[in-house]
């Protein structure tokens, strides 16, 4: 069959799955997504604040911004809304001279969102017809892109938020991207792991340069379309996670409009891709059936084995409707090239997500990891969830940080005091969300002091939903 006849099939098909699809949505529940109320409720507006209320001494070394991203829809769908998919706010404060300069939030000007909201798209290319980002901010070339796994090209955003492009990496991306690229900070390169909902028997390592274009773009055969989050990066290999959630049809045609489900009869592995290898040099390491949504990080043993901290589950999505089924745990995953197993040991069984380290370190040996605290019981409103903790992975000494009553904190990330600092010497940065006030707090933490108040709080009169990830963008000077 030629090209054009396949792709000319393959549109008929996908065009009357996604009828049947839309038939059957009509039939799931009309309710409320937990991820739409409460303490995820979406902010109705687009704020720019300068006037902002700080409480102790912003340390004059933090000069620059901190961005994060989330889902905040702007009209949430009354039907199977899944909080992945929802439309992307970015949020940004500005930090110079020991002052909150500004506090901005912006949608994302998907089509979508700009139809919704009566006013025009953001320019640039755009890759198939979802075009929402929502996931994560990252600096790669000098640049701040919001990024999404499995689908749009990145956005480009401006200092200020205010100017968006679609950007695919100036035109050297040819396929998805991800959601969790890493910068490997001896190379400057930025990898990534990106597979494609549409594709199912391949997933690909795209390789960045300094400069911010693509340099590696190899394909990686794959069974069943993985659901690849995140991967991990060492001094020899580009770490795979094809792990047993996959695509459904199933879940698709039922109308759920994120059709991953866990999958029993998926083999689970993770792939040491050598840097500059093909796919035929994978050493894939059986593991037992799990998730991965996040990776601390992980480095190479001199014995030839390679050392993962991953936050675990046993198993997600896993109910028609989807969702999360247990919470996960930190752990240490020993993968051996030489008897292609891994090995598992926990670390800390209490349940906790977002985990973090000192970016300096990736893909090196780390002492210290940064984690959030997560519900026992699953409850998607956080409730009780007002701790973050500091891992010393030398030690196995756990330390906590509890912001106290109904105060919910967010992933916080580490920023370093000066270049040469230590590996703890630094910052902890993050939003915590008053559920009491309806408020939020942009806390800093100094890492060595981990216990104790935060040395500067920078109050937001309002809520910020919880969202997903964000980063540190130093300013970067000109030499004088």
């Amino acid at each position: 069959m030629s090209n054009p006849v396949r792709s000319a099939v393959r549109a008929v098909a996908e065009r009357g799955v996604a009828l049947v699809a839309a038939c059957n949505r009509w039939r799931l529940p009309r309710a409320p997504s937990p991820f739409t109320v409460g303490i995820h409720a979406p902010m109705r507006e687009e704020l720019t604040l300068t006037d902002l209320t700080v409480t102790g001494s912003i340390p004059a070394g933090l000069d620059g911004r901190y961005l994060k991203m989330g889902a905040n829809p702007v009209r949430p769908a009354a039907r199977a809304h899944e909080w992945f998919l929802g439309d992307g706010m970015v949020h940004g404060l500005a930090l110079t001279d020991g002052r909150a300069r500004w506090y901005r939030n912006r949608w994302i000007g998907s089509r979508l969102a700009a139809a919704a909201l009566g006013r025009p798209a953001a320019p640039g290319p755009r890759r198939g017809r979802n075009d929402t980002v929502n996931t994560n901010v990252v600096e790669i070339g000098g640049r701040a892109f919001a990024v999404v796994e499995a689908g749009s090209f990145p956005v480009a955003l401006s200092e200020t938020l205010e100017a968006q492009n679609y950007n695919p990496f100036d035109g050297t991306l040819a396929g998805s991207f991800s959601g969790h690229p890493h910068r490997d900070p001896l190379t400057a390169e930025t990898h990534a792991i990106a597979y494609d909902g549409a594709v199912w028997d391949s997933v690909r390592h795209v390789v960045l340069s300094p400069a911010g274009r693509v340099v590696r773009d190899v394909a990686i055969p794959v069974e069943h379309g993985p659901c690849i989050h995140d991967c991990a990066l060492t001094a020899r290999f580009a770490i795979v996670l094809d792990l047993p959630l996959t695509f459904s049809m199933r879940a698709l045609l039922a109308g759920y409009r994120l059709p991953f489900r866990w999958n029993p009869s998926h083999r689970a592995r993770v792939g040491l891709l050598p840097r500059h290898g093909t796919a035929a040099e994978i050493a894939w390491c059986d593991v037992e059936p799990c998730y991965v949504f996040h990776v601390a990080n992980a480095f190479d043993e001199a014995d030839g084995r390679v050392i993962l901290d991953v936050i675990a589950y046993p198993r997600v999505f896993a109910s028609a409707g989807g969702g999360f089924d247990e919470p996960g745990r930190l752990e240490r995953w020993t993968a051996d090239p030489a008897t292609r197993r891994v090995e598992r040991r926990v670390i800390d069984p209490t349940p906790q997500e977002f985990p973090r380290i000192d970016e300096r370190r990736f893909g090196q040996r780390h002492r210290y990891a940064y984690a959030v605290s997560v519900p026992p019981d699953g409850d998607p409103q956080l409730t009780g969830a007002t701790q973050i903790y500091k891992h010393d992975c030398r030690t196995g000494e756990r330390r906590v940080h509890d912001f106290g009553g109904d105060r919910v904190p967010g992933e916080f990330v580490f920023v370093p005091a000066a270049p040469d600092a230590g590996e703890d010497e630094g910052w902890l940065l993050g939003l915590v969300v008053d559920r009491g006030t309806e408020t939020t707090d942009f806390a800093i933490l100094d890492a060595r002091a981990f216990e104790a108040p935060p040395v500067a709080t920078i109050r937001l009169p309002h809520r910020i939903p919880p969202g997903f990830h964000g980063n540190w963008f130093p300013t970067r000077r000109e030499p004088v």
